[in-house]
């Protein structure tokens, strides 16, 4: 049977208890560099302790882990998988339901990989772990024009090689490690360059109608798994195949991102705020609200479209308030 999750489940949204501190812990030899030491520590436990709460709260938001689960964490090396990983490790020791983790590393045989590294560390965590070989890279290298971007395809060809051990592993659920600045990346590509008012969504269907694929990383910020993988230490691998190629567009949406929360506090916050909210019938979609069928009832709504309303937006620091004016 399904556990039914709300805001209140314990353990998922709740703080983990605090380390016990004897006192000849605390009466260290090293008391003059405590104050600098303590202040690091404090900050790396509210650093904890935030992104415990922020992945436990889109689990319970999105229903995205249930009793008996086996969830697949996908593991490609970087900062944001390995804390993906760790933070579930942490989530499973006190979540109020049972559900199992393994890891899944796609080695994809690109030239100078490292692949003793993850089987050794995932090892040292006591974590079950499955390495999948498959050479896509010699696929991707012979279709892909050089200089061109290899992103597309190699995806398509990794996440078919991922939905088939899934299967094989008898997994229910998929994890990836995309967190917030990714989905907000995404949308702005969309819009910029597809069209489409669309993102990277915190829980799907897969492209092959069998799996579900979730991102327990929705709610966090880029800055925190970067935080969290300096020190935890990880043992980062690049990617020589897509991460070392300059000038794609995700990079430059991911720098227009972080420029505007460094110059503009809080803007990227109420974007992502913005998915949370949609309002279909303030849009343009005739699939999602039926305008051709609009009629006055000669009832007031408070969902109104206010046309002649001046619409007021609150300050941001370092601008004046915004005030906009619909005309029509």
């Amino acid at each position: 049977m399904n556990a039914i999750l709300n805001d209140t489940t314990p353990g998922w949204t709740a703080n983990a208890p605090e380390p016990l501190v004897t006192p000849d812990a605390a009466a260290s030899a090293e008391a003059a560099a405590a104050p600098a030491r303590l202040k690091i520590e404090r900050e790396t436990h509210k650093l904890e302790k935030r992104l415990c709460r922020e992945v436990g709260k889109a689990i319970v938001d999105y229903q995205m882990i249930e009793e008996g689960d086996k969830v697949m964490v996908c593991m490609s090396g970087g900062k944001d998988s390995y804390a993906l990983l760790d933070i579930l490790l942490k989530l499973k020791a006190r979540a109020p339901i049972h559900f199992d983790l393994v890891a899944v590393n796609l080695d994809q045989k690109q030239p100078g990989f490292p692949e003793h590294v993850l089987p050794e560390y995932l090892a040292s965590q006591g974590v079950p772990f499955h390495i999948e070989n498959e050479d896509t890279y010699s696929i991707v290298k012979r279709l892909i024009p050089e200089g061109k971007t290899t992103c597309s395809l190699c995806s398509r060809l990794r996440r078919g090689i991922l939905y088939r051990v899934a299967d094989e592993l008898g997994c229910t659920k998929i994890a990836l490690g995309h967190h917030r600045d990714d989905i907000l990346q995404t949308l702005l590509l969309n819009m910029f360059f597809g069209g489409k008012l669309k993102s990277m969504p915190p829980k799907l269907v897969s492209d092959d109608g069998k799996h579900v694929v979730i991102r327990p990383l929705a709610y966090v910020a880029e800055k925190d798994t970067a935080r969290w993988a300096a020190h935890r230490d990880f043992p980062i691998i690049p990617c020589n195949l897509c991460g070392s190629q300059e000038n794609l567009q995700r990079k430059q949406v991911g720098e227009m991102l972080r420029e505007w929360e460094k110059k503009f506090p809080g803007r990227v916050e109420n974007m992502f705020n913005a998915l949370q909210n949609v309002v279909p019938s303030h849009l343009l979609d005739g699939t999602l609200h039926d305008f051709k069928g609009l009629k006055a009832t000669g009832i007031a709504s408070e969902d109104g479209d206010k046309a002649f309303d001046r619409e007021d937006f609150p300050a941001v620091p370092g601008l004046p308030g915004v005030q906009v004016v619909q005309l029509s």
